[in-house]
């Protein structure tokens, strides 16, 4: 009797053990239509050092909202030396279960699904841990060098076909396994999603234009500089907003400004060179203040051509859905040409800042 009950007792442990390790993995809903496919969005600046890009998912509410986009986000990694591993939907034989993220030393499996910006089906390309500091790989991180200094570039060489399939397995799902490496990886210590992600989440999903069903696989809002919550603004209607903060300069709000119009783009921070070359400090001052007066011409002439569009008849006399399209147009050219004037800033200032000693 004492033997069965042992018996007993242990078989129950190992049921609780097994419950406890899939509950971690896998969230317990099985949804038999497969994710829509990823949006392609561009991503935001990094707000500063020790933030981690977590790609953006499809997240699943109930059977009449179906799948909602879970935008893209920076956040603040919980410890120093870890890194995120995306969930990812896959196949388990009669629907598709998602597997939840983590924190850990090491990337995991994430179904080989391309999230893209580092992520592209195994590890992350991102950037890496130094010296317990992490350095952005800028040929693949939009970091702005002027606030971040911890930067090297690496040429990151993957598939040239973009693969915006969503999920592992199943029909027309990407066809990979866990590796040997990733296997051990998924034994090691893992910290959870943090309390900002599933408060971002949370929002995203409470956002109906972030469903599937409303915006066709365009999500309103694809990515943000910082994680959403309950205070967020609503997102803009799909369009433009894939955009969204794509280009929000350094030192300004997250959500600062509804930026529509060359004139609402926060002013720009005084820049004096300093490389401790007086000769060099001043030819780069020159070329800053050459690239600042180019720029300047650029605002005024995008100025003055949507000027030129909202005094037309037939845009004055248009209906509230024609007039919200033409500032969602605006909109977008106008974060265009503010991403383009950041990525200028940053082009420059990588000249002048001094070269990081490499580690093995």
């Amino acid at each position: 009797m004492r033997i069965f009950s042992s018996i007993r007792s242990a078989l129950f442990a190992l049921v609780v053990l097994a419950m406890s390790a899939s509950a971690f993995a896998q969230i317990g809903i099985s949804v038999s239509i497969a994710p829509p496919e990823l949006p392609v969005y561009e991503q935001p600046l990094c707000p500063g050092d020790g933030y981690i890009w977590t790609p953006g998912y499809w997240g699943y509410a109930d059977a009449e909202a179906g799948y909602y986009w879970v935008p893209g986000t920076w956040v603040m990694a919980p410890e120093p030396n870890f890194l995120w591993t995306p969930g990812y939907w896959g196949w388990g034989g009669h629907g598709y279960a998602f597997n939840e993220g983590y924190w850990g030393l090491h990337v995991g499996f994430y179904g080989g699904v391309s999230y893209g910006h580092g992520y592209f089906g195994e590890g992350y390309e991102g950037g890496r841990w130094q010296e317990g500091h992490f350095f952005y790989n800028r040929s693949v991180s939009n970091v702005n060098v002027v606030n971040i200094h911890n930067v090297y570039n690496t040429t990151v060489i993957h598939e040239t076909t973009i693969n915006r399939v969503s999920y592992n397995g199943g029909t027309g799902g990407i066809d990979r396994r866990p590796t040997a490496q990733e296997e051990n990886f998924s034994h090691e210590r893992h910290v959870p999603p943090v309390a900002v992600q599933h408060e971002h989440a949370e929002a995203a999903r409470a956002n109906p234009q972030q469903r599937a069903s409303m915006n066709h696989g365009n999500p309103a809002r694809a990515a943000t500089a910082e994680p959403l919550n309950s205070r967020s603004e609503p997102a803009k209607e799909t369009g433009a907003a894939n955009h969204e903060e794509t280009a929000r300069p350094e030192n300004t709000p997250t959500h600062a400004a509804n930026v529509v119009h060359p004139k609402d783009i926060p002013a720009r921070q005084p820049y004096t060179a300093n490389t401790g070359n007086a000769g060099r400090d001043k030819k780069v001052q020159q070329q800053h203040d050459q690239m600042v007066a180019k720029q300047d011409q650029e605002r005024q002439k995008l100025q003055q051509k949507q000027d030129q569009e909202h005094q037309r008849p037939a845009n004055q006399n248009a209906n509230e859905a024609g007039k919200q399209k033409l500032e969602q147009q605006h909109t977008q050219q106008t974060q265009q040409l503010q991403q383009k004037h950041t990525q200028q800033e940053q082009k420059l200032q990588s000249r002048v800042q001094p070269e990081k000693p490499k580690h093995g």
